[in-house]
């Protein structure tokens, strides 16, 4: 099993081989998925059939058809000018240019080798430019889980410490109802939140349970502790 609910290294690898088999054209599977018990909504009920489809498939099957397709959906992507990065085309979150799919397939892509990497005990890829840019994907994210989920008072200034090879700070600031980042740090923020990058990611991604990862001790607070779990609880937002 992996930190994705219901999935196991084998389904993740189907996962990505799915969406990329769709996005070169190729049919997908005419299959209702068994169990969804765990399916949040109609893109994982799309996701669950790709992968539950494939489940009677041999390891050693999935990792071939994934080495392929990904062998073809770079050579098409490098093959690529401004015209068609530009192409308008649809994501996973609503109409976009090709370049807004093609960042957002980098951040799942990354999002779900780390759940590979966490089941089969093999860290890496936590620095360099596809994690700079999925953590960033997860940063860009904050000012609504702070303003909007975790409904942080007006005046609030909240700061992210994440340590780690691609670890940032990140401060937010709540006025008139709306959150945003702020240009520096505050001297005395009302919370200040310290974590590593992998629980950062992970409470992001909505891979661990937030009351299990406050009881762990894997976040670190200073000042403002009933905002700072306010804000851990409410820090995934993935669809």
């Amino acid at each position: 099993p992996t930190d994705c609910p219901g999935w196991s290294v084998q389904d993740q690898l189907s996962h990505l081989a799915g969406s990329e088999s769709m996005y070169l054209g190729r049919p997908s599977p005419d299959h209702t998925a068994r169990d969804t018990s765990h399916v949040k909504n109609e893109i994982g009920e799309r996701n669950e059939a790709v992968v539950d489809w494939r489940r009677p498939w041999t390891g050693a099957r999935v990792l071939d058809e994934f080495r392929e397709l990904t062998a073809e959906r770079m050579r098409t992507l490098r093959a690529f000018g401004p015209d068609e990065f530009a192409a308008q085309t649809q994501t996973p979150i609503g109409p976009g240019a090709m370049r807004d799919l093609i960042a957002i397939r980098i951040f799942d892509a990354w999002v779900h080798e780390q759940d590979i990497r966490r089941a089969v005990g093999v860290a890496g890829n936590l620095d360099g430019p596809v994690a700079q840019h999925s953590m960033g994907r997860v940063t860009s994210a904050m000012p609504f889980v702070v303003g909007k989920k975790a409904q942080a008072p007006d005046g609030a200034t909240v700061v992210f410490d994440v340590t780690g090879p691609t670890g940032v700070t990140l401060s937010i600031g709540v006025e008139g109802g709306r959150a945003k980042t702020l240009d520096a740090a505050p001297v005395q923020p009302t919370v200040r939140l310290t974590m590593d990058l992998e629980t950062f990611a992970c409470l992001g991604c909505g891979r661990w349970d937030p009351a299990e990862t406050l009881a762990s001790g894997k976040v670190r607070f200073d000042g403002d502790r009933t905002l700072g779990e306010a804000i851990v609880s409410q820090m995934n937002f993935m669809p």
